[in-house]
This record gives C-alpha cells, structure tokens and sequence, in this order.
C-alpha cells in the first residue's frame, strides 16, 4: 500500500460514533478553516438565531398575533434558506412570539383600510404588491383580474413553502393559535408539535377565503379536511395530535421542554442523513398533486373574496370594521372568540 493510501492516525474509525461529528468539524471537513455563517437575524416580521445544531426562526409581532404582511414570505423564505446553507444547522424550528403561533393574514389591512401599507413595509409602488392596484383590483364595482390576484397570493405560498421545499427537516413549534394563513405556514413544515390547547382552523371558508396553500387534505386525509372546510371549524392542539395533523401535543407548560427534546433528537442524525430520508419521504408527498393543490387552492381563494358574499363581507369590514365582521360571520357557528369547537359529545356539557 502506497503512502498516500494509508489511513491517518485519527480515521473515523479509531473514534467512537464519529458519524455524529459535526460537519464542520475536524481538519478532513469540507469546511475546515472557513468563516460561520452570520447566525442571527432581526427582520421586520421574524428573528433568526442557530444555537447548537438548531436553527430557531421565530415570528416576532406579538402585538398584531404575528399577522402575515408582505414581508413575511420573503422573511420567511431568507431564513429557510439561510439555515439549508448552514453546514451548523440539523434542524429547523419555527415558533411565534406572544400569546399564538400565527394569527394569520393581517385582514384589517385589506378588508378595513383599503389595502393601506403597514407602517415600515418595504417598497411596492408600481408592483403587484402595490396597495393602490390590490384596492382596485378588490373594488367591488371594478373589473377583477384573477391572475394579478393569483400573482400577489402565490408569492406568499412560495414563502410558506420553502418549510417544505428546504433541504433539512422543519418543525412548527404551536401554541395559542395558528388560524387561517398560519395554517397555510404551519401545514408546510414537515412536523408540528403543540400545545394542547392550541387551535388550528380555517374561519375564512365560511365566507372571504379558502386556504391557498392546498395542504389540509394531505395532511389529515379528504374526509377530515371536508369536515374542517365545510364549517370553518377549529381544532383543539390534542385533537389536531388525535387526527394526525400534530405528532404531538402537550400541556402548555411542557411544550418547550417536549419540543427541545424532539428537536435534539433529530440533531443526532447527520445532515446528509436528513436530507436524505426527507427528500424521499417528500417524492410521496409531492406525487399526491401538493404543487396542484396549492395552484387550484390559490385561485379559488381569490375568487372568494370576488363572489357576491365576499363582496358583502369586504363592505360590512369597511363600514362596520373588521371584528364585527367577523363576529357576524363567526357567532351563528357558537365559536366567536372560542378556542376550539367541540366534539359533538360534548355539546351538552
């Protein structure tokens, strides 16, 4: 055997489990003598942090139940993908600051005031995105164009998506609430661990809405989605566990601690390894139609808000404001500011 076949004195082999090395690590790494990446990030919606071997993303505007604006798919999306690049990185969480998850989209902006630009919104004139174009494209004595509609939704679900798409495993971390669009976010990680008193639901398809991410009915099965779409009910976070839309739910005082304890499990395994079994776990996933789902999912949501009732939902939102909107909307069904439905043998208790 030649010299330069000789194995070195330290071969993987003369350590115990060097599989779980880090990637970085050790002088045969690829990335030997090379800089970290920059490891936190303030963004307007989010902040992003990597401790240890877990990337932590985190929706930051308590005050507002982290409201989706237009910048969060792109905020979104650059965190994902910044924690795929990061040979640090394992796993990815995602979690919400204040009392919920995600509250979803910021409707008073759209319903109440004419599609106003929040405050510090970065710059849209003259896009799609621009305010003054969404208000006449929801003007309910105008010409609706569908796909300047479809361009201005898709753009959010291709943010969502990247929990998804990304090389490395997503988890969503759940607490209080994920209503609406963030269930369109939370449906795209690849595991969801929540509270048990959290609620998952999709109000809007009761009126103004369907979910444009298209991901219910992979993720709870055709006959359960109807159920949830066809009321515009919620689920409780230890139900969600029941139907398969959560792997687990705990109290709320042990969400953190059952969270950290899955996400350090995951972290065990090797990166490639990660990607590896999510990336052929996903072929099944995405040959069920999810990029098809999402497509149709999206359209219709747009054509909800153009439909005579939609219509009367985005004039009783101006002219009464957006809560007593959802009020009406909300109250014949029991479940106006209610955490979660219940079960049907619980409806006497």
């Amino acid at each position: 055997m030649s010299d330069h076949e000789q194995p070195a004195a330290d071969h993987a082999g003369t350590r115990p489990a060097a599989w779980r090395d880090d990637l970085t690590g050790g002088d045969d790494s690829l990335f030997a003598g090379r800089p970290q990446p920059e490891g936190e990030i303030t963004g307007r919606t989010l902040t992003y942090e990597v401790t240890g071997r877990i990337a932590r993303i985190t929706f930051n505007r308590p005050e507002h139940g982290n409201a989706i604006t237009s910048d969060t798919p792109i905020e979104l999306a650059a965190a994902v993908e910044r924690a795929d690049l990061d040979p640090r990185v394992h796993v990815i969480v995602l979690s919400g600051r204040g009392k919920g998850f995600c509250g979803g989209y910021d409707l008073s902006i759209f319903a109440e005031n004419s599609f106003a630009p929040p405050e510090g919104a970065q710059p849209v004139e003259g896009t799609v995105l621009d305010p003054v174009v969404q208000a006449r494209n929801h003007n309910p004595w105008g010409t609706w164009d569908p796909m300047v509609d479809y361009a201005m939704m898709s753009r959010f679900n291709r943010g969502f998506a990247s929990l998804l798409y990304a090389n490395k495993p997503t988890v969503a971390k759940v607490h209080g609430f994920a209503i609406a669009g963030g269930t369109d976010i939370a449906l795209y990680a690849d595991q969801i661990i929540c509270a048990d008193d959290a609620r998952f639901g999709y109000p809007p398809t009761r009126t103004w809405g369907i979910p444009a991410a298209g991901m219910w009915a992979h993720r709870v099965g055709d006959q359960r989605a109807k159920r949830l779409l066809f009321t515009g009910d919620s689920l409780s976070g230890k139900q969600a566990a029941e139907w398969g839309l959560a792997i687990e739910s705990a109290a709320p005082e042990d969400l953190d601690e059952r969270t950290e304890e899955l996400l350090q499990r995951i972290s065990l395994v090797p990166i490639n390894q990660l990607i590896m079994a999510k990336l052929a776990l996903n072929s099944a996933l995405l040959n069920q139609g999810v990029a098809n789902s999402g497509m149709v999912s999206t359209v219709f949501d747009g054509i909800s808000r153009h439909t005579r009732e939609g219509y009367a939902f985005q004039l009783r939102a101006a002219t009464a404001g957006f809560r007593e909107a959802v009020r009406e909307r909300d109250e014949p069904f029991g479940d106006w500011k209610r955490a979660q439905f219940r079960k049907p043998e619980d409806a006497a208790k």
